[in-house]
């Protein structure tokens, strides 16, 4: 297929100050807004969109329409009152800001937490991570028309959400690590009901493909579309599925084992031409290495132990001062805390790394002029971002 590769001299361009004057009085130009109430943002932001015909000239991201300050809210809680928070900072995967936190906590206090809570935290992750990536195919399903997409991943989505609410009491915040460990064991019979879940996910992921992926349609609006050049991936921080989808083997679980994933075997998952198809393939792959990594874990724990190590009086915990940085790969790339301490009970500063500030924010408004008004949905979701963790 050809595609028209527009002229972008013809546009304005920036100034000195990196600002670009777009003159609306002409009728040449039109803004419009791109969200937030609309299918294609994949969270509470928008994009206010400068268009010449249908053609977008620039993209301005805005954000601000959920919540802010969850950090400096950390540094007025105690450690264990801090607990509850991080969850609340990506709600569709909100385990990894658990661990994030957990971990760099235990480093900071010397604690380490019991190897049957290891496992139980790496099956956590991987859970959480199918979850995302269930939303993440129904998103990019829905951007070019086929909502049913959307409507078997949400499906399998649920049933996985049954396992967590089995395992935690809760379906979306579970706050089930923390530091020390997790707050307890699986339930019995946990892992022939997780393999039920898996076998039903596997039926709708092969739907999925026939539906999707061997589609004329979804090729043509997605091959060759939002290509990420790699000379880009270092200066704008881009990691996960996006760099992978343009070759790069990155993955923490593998380049910095964490947990028990020195443990488990699988391969990273990478395709090469860095476009809106090979970043929805990346993830469609990873989704089958975070089943198998889940039978794994189920088939390799250990049968029975401590899932909490012995903790101080958390209501008057003080850590000795320190810095650390915890990071791990989510299902959208690295993500981190920096976690400082004074020897008080409160920490000194929490800063969280979290991808879509990158993704949604500097590579969209680099990568979205010359891109087609129908194009715009489609290319955000393929980001795969959530704007929650901007507005920390």
């Amino acid at each position: 297929m050809i595609r028209f590769e527009p002229d972008r001299s013809q546009y304005p361009q920036p100034g000195d100050d990196g600002k670009i004057e777009i003159d609306l009085e002409t009728g040449k130009y039109l803004k419009l807004w791109h969200g937030p109430n609309h299918p294609g943002i994949t969270g509470n932001m928008s994009v206010e969109l400068t268009l010449c015909g249908d053609e977008v000239v620039e993209g301005k991201t805005h954000v601000g329409y959920l919540h802010r300050g969850f950090e400096k809210l950390m540094e007025r809680r105690t450690f264990i009152q801090v607990f509850p928070i991080v969850c609340r900072v990506c709600v569709p995967e909100p385990d990894f800001n658990e661990w994030c936190y957990a971990q760099a906590v235990e480093e900071l206090a010397g604690i380490e937490a019991p190897e049957m809570a290891q496992w139980i935290r790496t099956l956590i992750l991987e859970m959480g991570r199918f979850n995302s990536y269930m939303m993440a195919m129904g998103g990019i399903g829905g951007a070019l028309g086929m909502g049913v997409i959307g409507q078997w991943m949400t499906y399998v989505r649920d049933l996985m959400l049954d396992r967590f609410e089995e395992m935690t009491g809760a379906r979306i915040y579970h706050m089930f690590i923390l530091p020390g460990g997790v707050r307890g064991h699986l339930p019995e019979g946990f892992s022939e009901r997780m393999e039920e879940v898996l076998q039903t996910a596997e039926r709708y992921l092969a739907d999925v493909d026939k539906a999707m992926f061997t589609n004329a349609v979804f090729k043509a609006r997605t091959k060759g579309v939002g290509v990420i050049d790699p000379a880009l991936f270092e200066p704008y921080g881009v990691t996960g599925p996006n760099a992978r989808a343009g070759g790069v083997a990155k993955d923490l679980r593998k380049d910095a084992p964490y947990l028990v994933y020195d443990q488990l075997e699988f391969e990273v998952v990478t395709e090469t031409a860095s476009d809106i198809w090979a970043r929805a393939r990346v993830r469609r792959r990873d989704i089958d290495v975070s089943i198998a990594l889940i039978r794994q874990i189920l088939a390799k724990m250990p049968k029975e132990g401590p899932v909490m190590a012995k903790l101080p009086n958390v209501l008057h915990w003080k850590i000795p001062r320190g810095e650390t940085y915890v990071a791990g790969e989510s299902s959208r790339g690295e993500y981190g805390y920096y976690l400082v301490t004074d020897g008080s009970g409160y920490p000194r500063r929490v800063n969280v790394r979290g991808p879509s500030y990158t993704h949604a924010m500097a590579l969209l408004e680099h990568l979205i002029p010359g891109t087609n008004i129908a194009d715009v949905a489609a290319l955000m979701v393929s980001l795969h971002t959530y704007p929650p963790e901007i507005e920390r």
